[in-house]
């Protein structure tokens, strides 16, 4: 308890006095999110495909994934949008930050928070959303209103601090009030086999998840060129 408690609020502090700490951001999550993520594995554990993924524990990275295969897609795909995605801001899905500081809980507990943090990228994408500072953040919230990690609540009050006022004001009267409705109100996107989503039409995946845009909103896959 005491290496847990120790750990947290060291991870704590530097996670968000540097948000571009990963590591610390993740060690953050594992000390903080036991709870949450034990209600995750319940919600996944009562849907179909949930279960499925509980049982095969499929991995998302470049071993798995053929990102060659997913550029030749149609670009009004899933997975062209998706790794449209890793191109244009420079991430890739091997990068992930490996489970390391959840000693006392099981298997299935440590492959749910992997199976979040890989899925992490789809977010962005259903969401439109790409990776500034305010854009970071505001994800953060369409995460806390699926999955109650703490984590995401740290993120989403104490990141905005580092924001100028203009953003800070575009964050909080036009990001978080959409994400966090589309959040709640989405199916459970931890419940989503996106590796056999990749041709489906991105517009199709989010109808069927319950993922609005807002009037106006140009999302980052509606600019991807052929």
């Amino acid at each position: 308890m005491a290496q847990r408690l120790s750990m947290a609020v060291g991870s704590a502090f530097k996670a968000l006095s540097n948000p571009s700490r990963e590591d610390m951001v993740a060690a953050l999550g594992e000390v903080t999110g036991t709870l949450a993520l034990q209600r995750m594995r319940t919600r996944m554990a009562t849907d179909a495909t949930g279960r499925r993924l509980l049982r095969e524990r499929p991995v998302i990275n470049t071993s798995t994934v053929s990102l060659s295969e997913l550029r030749a897609l149609p670009k009004h795909t899933l997975g062209r949008a998706y790794v449209s995605f890793l191109d244009i801001e420079g991430v890739s899905p091997d990068t992930r930050t490996p489970v390391k500081h959840m000693y006392d809980t099981d298997d299935e507990l440590k492959y749910v928070m992997l199976r979040y943090r890989q899925v992490h990228d789809f977010f962005h994408v259903l969401t439109g959303m790409g990776t500034t500072l305010e854009e970071e953040i505001a994800v953060k919230w369409f995460e806390l209103a699926q999955t109650g990690l703490p984590v995401a609540l740290l993120s989403g009050v104490f990141g905005p601090l580092r924001l100028n006022s203009s953003d800070r004001k575009l964050l909080f009267t036009e990001h978080v009030p959409w994400l966090v409705q589309c959040g709640s109100s989405s199916k459970f996107l931890m419940n989503v086999y996106y590796e056999e989503c990749m041709h489906l039409p991105i517009a199709d995946v989010r109808q069927q998840m319950g993922i609005f845009l807002p009037p106006g909103y140009v999302p980052k896959d509606a600019l991807i060129q052929d």
